[in-house]
């Protein structure tokens, strides 16, 4: 049974009610919310494309699901706000909130960032994972991007990619010699080694420059990436393995002080929302790549696997860049070192554990 107010209760309660009030101000309805938080967001890749492109707007779409549209990522394609190449370089300068890419696009400032997206010769994802994760990759990835204003949050890894489009096919390491390739990161500096003269060049670039003679042969990611950008229609010989990535990390960059202003529960979010983008990637990546290459082989496509004598000549020309590079960078050197430990003490693990 309740309590029911007397006349001078009930009167009482409404005083008192209307006091606090007055002192503290009208309660705010129970379905107000903060203003949404609108992130500028620049990607290095087009939205459209598949895996890495798309996962930029994926993103997006899980985080402001996650968050009740509480923090926006206003997505932009590359050249939008800045050049592909520059988006972690604007992120930086703080002209943009945040952006989409690999750490290897920001090599210009110091070669040893490529570690921290993909390693000539390198670990599978679950290796390359635990050394990011657990082996302290991700503590000196934070610790390099730091004084550049940048928070970086891995957001994708993919699978091995292939390792490059050729109009003729290459026989020995002499048939490298003077070819004009684009390629990217630590493994350009390989081929360079080999003869090769190679270009840095953002995706969009690519076909064109290899359809109009100025590239004899490309390389850039995965079979279903690389039959959208129609690498296939000019070049009909298709190399294996990916050597030169075996595994490759994809960051979300935010700019420092936009990552510290956040809410602890934002940033929690965004986090959350990287790490369930990395498990999508991981198996989106595995599970698209055989369509692609029985359709480009139905479209003539050559699928070749390197001779082992070219394959030993590219690991040790990585041999002799590690070596420069860590003469010539000690942060290239300390965090070779790290990885290179870390990789020696998981060999027990993994000469025993998988099948070969």
């Amino acid at each position: 049974m309740g309590t029911r107010l007397s006349p001078c209760g009930g009167l009482l309660f409404s005083l008192v009610l209307a006091v606090l009030t007055a002192v503290c101000g009208a309660p705010p309805p129970a379905w107000s919310a903060d203003r949404p938080v609108h992130l500028s967001f620049a990607s290095t890749f087009p939205g459209n494309m598949t895996l890495i492109g798309e996962g930029a707007r994926q993103l997006a779409e899980k985080v402001a699901r996650a968050s009740g549209d509480e923090i926006v990522f206003d997505f932009h394609e590359p050249g939008a706000l800045v050049p592909a190449a520059q988006t972690l370089y604007a992120v930086s300068r703080g002209e943009v909130d945040a952006g989409w890419g690999g750490a290897g696009w920001f090599s210009e400032v110091d070669s040893a960032f490529n570690m921290f997206s993909s390693v000539p010769f390198g670990p599978g994802i679950g290796e390359y994972m635990a050394w990011m994760y657990a082996g302290g990759g991700l503590q000196m990835a934070r610790e390099m991007f730091a004084p550049y204003h940048l928070h970086n949050i891995p957001c994708a890894v993919i699978p091995p990619e292939a390792s490059g489009w050729f109009r003729k096919e290459i026989r020995t390491v002499a048939d490298l010699r003077g070819l004009r390739m684009r390629f990217f990161g630590l493994g350009a500096k390989v081929m360079a080694k080999l003869g090769v003269q190679t270009h840095g060049m953002a995706p969009g670039e690519i076909y064109t420059a290899l359809k109009d003679g100025v590239l004899d042969a490309t390389e850039f990611s995965l079979p279903a990436m690389d039959q959208k950008l129609g690498f296939h229609q000019v070049a009909k010989y298709y190399y294996f393995p990916g050597w030169h990535q075996q595994a490759t990390f994809f960051d979300l960059y935010i700019n420092r002080a936009k990552w510290e202003a956040l809410k602890p529960r934002h940033k929690a979010i965004i986090e959350l929302a990287c790490g369930d983008m990395v498990r999508e990637a991981i198996a989106s990546g595995e599970a698209a790549q055989w369509k692609a290459m029985t359709e480009m082989q139905a479209e003539g496509v050559q699928i070749r696997r390197w001779p082992s004598e070219i394959i030993a000549a590219m690991e040790s020309a990585w041999n002799e860049v590690v070596a420069e590079e860590s003469a010539r960078n000690p942060n290239f050197r300390r965090i070779y070192a790290s990885y290179d430990e870390f990789r020696r003490n998981y060999a027990i693990w993994r000469e025993h554990a998988y099948l070969k």
